[in-house]
């Protein structure tokens, strides 16, 4: 298993507000990417507060040889545990009072991907020469589309097209929601905040994907988030479980 992460200012940012972490843990990996959100510094407060408690949670409750439901219980309560704190900060000081953070965080272990996610993170497997996204975004655009009320184009240009319904530190409990997903061997997972889903379309991704060394890609594909405006903070981290690309 290897994995590879990267974080980027973009263009027309004045700071960074994402926060992205991946760590061994027994026979996987744990990844996580979060797109902090609040304004001034608080966004990036509540993106690393996420990671690290995150992290801190997880580290605290996994052993080896747990099953799917185990698994499941460990990744919610550590999603669970990072809305607290984000939460409870924010409610410490006037000055950080509605920050939040998007969230989405995986375990990926041989034969099996656990996803936690809330807000508009992605997360992408690629296998078998295609790209799927694993993750439902939460956001007010894609409430609207699953309720017939816009289409996808018009997604793209809608006024509240970066609302998020759902976020890690601005309710007192979140409901992330999850998945367990089978890999095949030769996989591809691909985490990433919105400001590289939201420049570059899936078929980009796949093609630099199938095109360079895994160790490359994730500077390749923030050049070309950077090339297509770089208008948001571009994160994002690769877990795959081959050496080399074919």
């Amino acid at each position: 298993m290897q994995c590879w992460f990267i974080s980027d200012i973009g263009l027309v940012r004045e700071e960074n507000q994402d926060k992205v972490e991946a760590q061994e843990f027994g026979g996987g990996i744990l990844a996580a990417v979060c797109d902090g959100m609040g304004g001034e510094r608080n966004g990036r407060q509540a993106s690393e507060i996420a990671v690290r408690e995150l992290f801190d949670r997880f580290r605290t409750g996994y052993r080896s040889g747990m099953n799917a439901e185990e698994m499941r219980a460990l990744l919610l309560s550590s999603v669970s545990a990072a809305n607290t704190v984000v939460y409870t900060t924010a409610r410490m000081d006037y000055k950080s009072y509605g920050m939040g953070t998007t969230c989405v965080a995986a375990y990926v272990e041989p034969g099996w991907i656990s996803i936690a996610n809330v807000g508009d993170s992605r997360a992408y497997l690629v296998e078998e020469g295609t790209i799927r996204q694993l993750t439902r975004d939460h956001t007010v655009v894609n409430m609207l589309l699953q309720q017939g009320k816009i289409t996808r184009e018009e997604m793209k240009t809608h006024p509240q097209r970066n609302m998020l319904t759902r976020a890690v530190g601005v309710e007192r409990v979140v409901s992330p929601d999850y998945y367990r997903v089978p890999c095949k061997e030769n996989f591809v997972l691909l985490l990433c905040s919105d400001g590289l889903s939201g420049c570059c379309t899936d078929t980009e991704m796949l093609g630099i994907l199938r095109k360079h060394p895994y160790a490359d890609v994730p500077q390749i594909l923030v050049q070309l988030a950077l090339q297509k405006g770089g208008r948001d903070n571009i994160s994002l981290a690769l877990v795959t479980d081959q050496r080399e690309t074919e």
